[in-house]
């Protein structure tokens, strides 16, 4: 008999500034495939002065996470750019760019439980010396829930379309 999927004793968290995502659960912890197999129940929230925003369910994907990992390695090497956790659900979207005081980035965060009906952001600067441990945290959530499955090439998208 298969055993239940459990969730990590302690939930990994990610925080850069005013924002924390908490990774709970797999929303379907037996699919393995790249589309069911990555979404994951996360609780994000921003809070600031007069203000605490959340949200929580199915709204993120392992390779959401994997992207704004890699992104934020680039803008840490490079002093340059931006990154964004952006995925497929309108709940979420963080963007960390470079700003011209050196050794500073600007973070908006924008952020809704229900985003037909509200809409909230965020903003506030953090410093680059600060991205390393948010990529380390970043490396530990995805070490519990790596991306499942690969992405199709561009010649298998086009064959779907045929």
């Amino acid at each position: 008999m298969a055993q239940p999927a459990l969730a990590p004793a302690q939930a990994p968290s990610i925080e850069l500034g005013d924002f924390q995502l908490t990774v709970h659960r797999r929303q379907f912890p037996d699919a393995h495939d790249r589309w069911d197999g990555n979404w994951l129940h996360v609780t994000a929230q921003c809070a600031q002065a007069g203000a605490i925003v959340a949200a929580g369910g199915p709204i993120a994907e392992a390779p959401d996470l994997q992207r704004f990992r890699d992104e934020l390695a680039a803008v840490h090497a490079s002093r340059l750019g931006q990154a964004e956790l952006r995925g497929a659900e309108p709940d979420l979207h963080v963007r960390v760019a470079t700003s011209g005081a050196a050794g500073r980035l600007q973070v908006r965060v924008e952020l809704s439980p229900y985003p037909r009906t509200q809409g909230h952001w965020f903003e506030f600067a953090v410093a680059e010396a600060d991205l390393p441990a948010t990529i380390r945290q970043l490396d530990a959530v995805l070490e519990l829930f790596p991306v499942r499955g690969r992405a199709p090439s561009l010649a298998e998208l086009d064959r779907i379309g045929d």
